[in-house]
């Protein structure tokens, strides 16, 4: 019996995918706030591939629980891309530290 079966049938699949789902769009949050840190807006380019491989392979996957999964990654890594340039913008502000290594 899969994962998937187990949780369907004790009605938990839904719990699991929006835990799953606030732990994925917290993650993305510092990775964006370090993404800039230290590799500025080029890291753009990585959230981009990022998010179109994980909407592929969500095609792809038959199982709910992975594809909705994938799924979400890959349109929280293509809302990073956005992200990252509101982070320019709050590090231009002073909310967040730039990088002294950048140039400006």
């Amino acid at each position: 019996m899969e994962i998937t079966d187990l949780l369907q049938q004790n009605h938990l699949l839904g719990v699991v995918i929006g835990a799953a789902t606030f732990l994925i769009i917290g993650a993305f949050h510092p990775l964006v706030i370090k993404g800039y840190y230290y590799f500025g807006k080029v890291c753009r380019w990585w959230f981009l591939l990022l998010g179109i491989i994980c909407l592929a392979c969500s095609l792809i996957v038959a199982n709910v629980l992975w594809s909705t999964l994938l799924g979400v990654i890959g349109f929280s890594a293509l809302w990073s891309i956005k992200e990252i340039g509101e982070q320019e913008i709050r590090v231009k502000k002073g909310w967040f530290p730039a990088n002294p290594k950048h140039r400006k």
